[in-house]
């Protein structure tokens, strides 16, 4: 376990929630009908009938990235993973990038979920007035976010509780999407133009070339968020196995998820239908929507709401969690480590992430709703970051075990490195795109680059200045040292149900 300074008096709610819990949290984490909407047609302008295999290649490094979450979170269950692990790995100032990359996703996105939350669920009961006036979808944002930040705070049962009914509304709405386009494909009723499945539609390299790049970079997006169930270890039964089988479960789950959904939107509309309106970006749902389902479309607007919706509580925790680890270990102002005494949840460190998280979304949003969709652009990069640190720094904190088995070498040393491989590949590739003004939302130049790249940099810049700042008030996380897995930890690993910690 991680390191308590010694004036820690509390601690987080132990068995909160159990492995089912983990899962749904991981699922409404990556929130899986608004990462449809935002990233489905913008894929098919790209690769086009390929969609759904681009979506599978994807799949592929998160998958590996999550294997690299089992083995880490069994033999240090901290819910400040990549932080804690990377540090205990690579040393103090890797681990702190990690960190800090991690927090600031939370940040960028949490407004945005927000956003979309509040302007589906108008749309859902009809008042697309309301949700077509930007302020009235602003004000319902910033209290949607206050609202699912008291639910974490108020205690982690609670929080699973209202993921569960979330999470039952999204893949409800989204099965009935499937079922009735697919029934409806079956009849004859597709459009015109729309192609009949064939097997290659799996084949990512049948677009090949930059199309594939970029639309694997968009995959990888669709596909974040699984990680939450990891931040909760220290919270869940069984810490040492569930939150990392939950991980993983949850991306397979995704997977089949998404596939399903391409499958049946591209057979029923045709992927010149979703290239044509790509630029609508999550709005193109609410299009399939109509042409899908008539007047019963509220069903796919519920399912983009209530996705978004969980997706807003969910993405506080790791944001929160992290802060909190960092703060335990002096990474942070020791503030951030309070837990409340009632809730046993950590209470500054969740405001603070909420408080910022709103500042970024009104100030972006008021200068340019462009702009805030160049934030998330730029949140590409930190996700394929600290996923990539995760990757490498399980093979090299269990280097002195990798060649104990076939096992090990694949599962805890090649394929965690592999997805790390891919996914710095991919965030060489999106920032040179990034560097084109011509490739954002806004169109404009920003001292001479796209506005997502000078967000990113703008980002890293503040990191650069709070660690300085912070290293030169308190020093003591600095002087920790990179190490290897204890051997008896590896040995416990083995040795059945994971319950020994």
């Amino acid at each position: 376990m991680s390191e308590r300074p010694a004036d820690a008096v509390d601690t987080l709610q132990p068995d909160a929630i159990g492995f089912r819990d983990a899962v749904v949290i991981g699922l409404n984490s990556t929130s899986p009908a608004y990462s449809l909407a935002a990233v489905l047609g913008p894929i098919v302008a790209l690769v086009g009938i390929a969609a759904p295999g681009v979506l599978l290649a994807s799949f592929v490094p998160m998958v590996l990235i999550a294997t690299a979450f089992y083995y880490l979170n069994r033999v240090d269950q901290d819910c400040g993973t990549t932080f804690s692990w990377v540090t205990r790995a690579m040393g103090p100032w890797p681990g702190w990038a990690g960190g800090y990359a991690i927090t600031m996703t939370g940040v960028l996105v949490i407004g945005a979920l927000a956003d979309v939350g509040v302007a589906f669920g108008l749309y859902a009961v009809g008042l697309d007035t309301l949700a077509d006036n930007p302020w009235v979808v602003r004000i319902g944002a910033v209290a949607l976010i206050v609202l699912m930040t008291w639910i974490c705070v108020t205690g982690t049962e609670l929080s699973a509780r209202v993921q569960d009914w979330l999470i039952i509304a999204q893949v409800v709405a989204l099965g009935i999407f499937i079922a009735v386009a697919l029934a409806r494909v079956a009849a004859g009723q597709a459009a015109p133009d729309a192609p009949s499945f064939s097997l290659t539609w799996l084949n990512p390299f049948e677009a090949g070339g930059a199309a594939l790049t970029a639309g694997l970079l968009l995959g990888v997006f669709a596909y974040w968020g699984w990680e939450s169930a990891v931040n909760l270890t220290e919270e869940t039964s069984n810490s040492s196995v569930a939150p990392g089988k939950a991980a993983v479960v949850s991306t397979v789950l995704l997977l089949i998820t998404y596939l399903g959904t391409a499958i049946a939107t591209v057979a029923f509309v045709g992927p010149q239908f979703l290239a044509d309106n790509a630029e609508e970006e999550e709005y193109v749902f609410a299009l399939i929507a109509d042409e899908v389902m008539g007047s019963w479309g509220w069903v796919v607007y519920l399912a983009v709401a209530t996705s978004a919706v969980a997706s807003t509580q969910t993405t506080i925790i790791p944001a929160s969690r992290t802060a909190l680890s960092m703060a335990r270990r002096r990474a942070l102002p020791p503030r951030f480590a309070h837990i409340s005494h009632q809730h046993r949840t950590p209470d500054v460190s969740t405001w603070w992430v909420a408080g910022i998280a709103i500042v970024w979304y009104l100030v972006l949003d008021v200068v340019s709703e462009n702009a805030l969709f160049d934030s998330l652009t730029a949140l590409s990069l930190l996700i394929a970051f600290y996923y990539a640190l995760t990757g490498i720094a399980c093979a090299v904190y269990f280097r002195r075990h990798l060649t104990e088995s076939a096992k090990n070498f694949l599962l805890i040393g090649v394929g965690p490195v592999f997805g790390a491989v891919l996914l710095l590949w991919l965030l060489v590739l999106a920032a040179n795109d990034m560097r084109d003004p011509e490739n954002s939302y806004t169109g404009e130049a920003w001292f001479g680059v796209g506005p997502p790249l000078v967000l990113a940099l703008f980002i890293a810049v503040a990191g650069v200045v709070l660690v300085l700042w912070w290293r030169r008030q308190d020093s003591r996380f600095w002087q920790e040292q990179a190490g290897t897995v204890d051997p008896q930890l590896v040995a416990e690993m083995r040795g059945g149900d994971g319950s020994s910690r």
